[in-house]
């Protein structure tokens, strides 16, 4: 049940049901199952409709959006995305994210910090989720390349979007959905002024991509290169925690 309150000590249920499948991929699913439908029934050419058939399945499943239990604690700082943890690096957060925008709100300070980059293939789920809960500063988009989103000039040559959430303590994160080799759009779910809560559905990107993290000063990630994370529950880091955190590869 959504919205339903669940604790590590085993208070609440939980039951396996098929995923939603987004409203944005409904579409893409329907044309999709229509052509195969097409090539099997009126025309009879079941070696093109059957393989069409698996692919309007694949649509829906790429398009599936599944509920997730958020972590409330003020410290932790949730995954925005799906996928597998390709890069751990200090970096300066992206200039759009820390000038003046003339709105009246301050961006990221300058200086380094810490970057998580997330790569979601097509076998993940593409809804990304705010790490926080508070208020959008920024959402900023800017067009680019499709390079392969693994790639780290990817976070500045490739069609990305930049979200800022302010939370109401004055704590800021941004994190930025990246365009990669077969993604062709970022679909934003909100805007500038809109509060959110943590875990909350910000965007999708269609067909492939990554989403970088950039976390606050002093704070390390508690994820690891090659983890898999899940959006909206695997936590990040906590806010002012250092550390460095190994694992071995099984």
């Amino acid at each position: 049940m959504a919205g339903e309150i669940l604790d590590n000590k085993g208070r609440g249920d939980a039951g396996w049901n098929w995923p939603a499948i987004h409203p944005e991929g409904r579409k893409f699913g329907l044309i999709a199952l229509a052509i195969s439908l097409f090539f099997l029934w009126p025309i009879g050419w079941s070696f093109i409709g059957w393989p069409l058939l698996l692919f309007s399945a694949g649509v829906f499943a790429f398009f599936r959006d599944p509920e997730r239990v958020v972590p409330q604690s003020e410290t932790a700082l949730v995954s925005p995305a799906d996928g597998l943890v390709t890069q751990i690096e200090l970096v300066e957060p992206p200039l759009e994210l820390q000038i003046d925008d003339g709105s009246g709100c301050a961006g990221l300070p300058a200086g380094p910090v810490t970057r998580v980059s997330i790569f979601m293939s097509v076998l993940n789920v593409h809804i990304n989720r705010t790490p926080i809960g508070g208020t959008v500063r920024r959402v900023v988009y800017i067009p680019g390349k499709f390079m392969n989103a693994e790639l780290d000039k990817a976070s500045t040559d490739n069609e990305r979007q930049h979200i800022l959430i302010e939370r109401g303590d004055g704590l800021k994160i941004g994190f930025t959905q990246i365009a990669g080799l077969l993604a062709q759009r970022i679909v934003p779910f909100v805007k500038p002024g809109d509060m959110v809560a943590k875990g909350q559905r910000v965007g999708l990107i269609r067909f492939g991509s990554r989403v970088d993290v950039y976390l606050p000063a002093g704070t390390d990630a508690k994820v690891m290169v090659g983890q898999t994370t899940i959006a909206g529950e695997s936590v990040l880091a906590e806010i002012g925690q250092r550390g460095l955190i190994e694992g071995i590869s099984q």
